[in-house]
């Protein structure tokens, strides 16, 4: 990366090592002919006639690590921000995100509920949602008729309870302390209140909407779509983070606004080039990144989300949005792939179109 190293924090992300139940198939789970999991049968049901949400899924991470705001904020508008929170999500975006509780082996508190990427194990039972997290952190959803207290300890996970409303789980949560981030940057209070419907569609995938409610950080309520697919054949892993480990941190260096003074000329001719959608695998899952002209330079969306300028520090490496974009072109100039640069790693993806 341009001015922030590469190599930092890679102590803070899991290598992907062999295990023995890596690959072991999932059990009494149904299947297509060809022995694949059939993720579009009919979703299960217990003994009381709910849909199970019982499983390992995967929840598909939607921005980069270290990226700011990259997601799509569901139906928050910039004049529902409060502004002392809009100056705490600029300052956040300058920096990189390198305070991100995530990068301090913190527990991801309420984040975790849009998607924090990797894996999560539903165990349900008539009373109770068990959530199992990666790193260890877990969540309970009381289904057992209690209500939420009304002055409870600020906890990192917080609390939960939940009902069915037909097929759908209704979840709420409170009790958040105040040191963890919603999607990436955007701030939150102690007053925060969470609201998430959980829905089963088939065998394969739940769908979910997570609404924000934080009356001393925005003016209204706002809400999330998130995803979910079944992870058949495989298992969950812990990922430890350790916050005594060297982690390289300290050499994260560098604000938003040196990515803009370093930038080079570019013709756009050769930006002409380097337009148009690459995709690859990412962690469990595939990531798009679709690259776009306009006015004069080159913009990148991650997986769908808004559209954010990166700043040409070669001919072929772009930064800007905390991430290295490095085009690999062949003799024509033309981009066949390009190599995202994370603090772990690149990854490379293939162009599409």
């Amino acid at each position: 990366m341009h001015r922030i190293a590469l190599v930092a924090v890679l102590g803070l992300f899991p290598a992907l090592l062999t295990a023995q139940w890596l690959n072991f198939p999932t059990p009494g789970i149904p299947r297509t002919a060809d022995g694949k999991p059939n993720l579009s049968a009919p979703p299960p049901r217990t003994a009381d006639g709910h849909p199970d949400l019982t499983g390992l899924w995967a929840m598909p991470l939607e921005t980069a690590i270290g990226n700011i705001a990259v997601r799509n904020a569901g139906d928050l508008k910039s004049a529902d921000i409060q502004p002392w929170a809009q100056a705490l999500i600029r300052q956040r975006s300058e920096d990189f995100g390198r305070d991100n509780p995530r990068y301090k082996c913190l527990p991801e508190g309420p984040g975790y509920s849009t998607g924090a990427g990797g894996l999560k194990r539903f165990l349900q039972t008539p009373t109770m949602l068990i959530i199992l997290n990666e790193d260890l952190s877990y969540r309970q959803i009381f289904m057992d008729g209690r209500s939420l207290e009304a002055s409870p300890n600020p906890s990192w996970m917080g609390y939960a309870v939940g009902h069915w409303d037909g097929d759908a789980l209704v979840v709420e949560s409170s009790g958040y302390n105040d040191r963890t981030w919603l999607l990436d940057g955007y701030p939150h209070t102690a007053a925060l209140r969470i609201t998430e419907r959980y829905r089963r569609s088939d065998f394969g995938h739940i769908e979910i909407t997570v609404t924000f409610q934080d009356p001393e950080a925005y003016s209204k309520p706002w809400t999330v779509p998130v995803r979910a697919e079944l992870a058949a054949d495989t298992e969950l892993i812990e990922t430890v983070c350790n916050e005594d480990a060297d982690t390289g941190q300290q050499h994260w260096v560098g604000r938003l606004s040196d990515e803009e003074k370093t930038t080079v000329k570019v013709p756009p001719e050769i930006l002409a080039k380097y337009v148009g959608e690459y995709k690859g695998p990412y962690i469990q899952g595939s990531r798009t990144v679709q690259v776009t002209f306009a006015e004069g330079g080159l913009l990148v969306s991650v997986d769908g989300g808004p559209k954010q300028p990166i700043f040409p520090q070669s001919e072929t490496l772009f930064s800007g949005t905390g991430l290295t974009y490095r085009f690999v072109r062949n003799e024509q100039g033309i981009a066949t792939s390009i190599l995202e640069g994370h603090v772990s790693g690149e990854y490379n993806f293939e162009r599409l179109k």
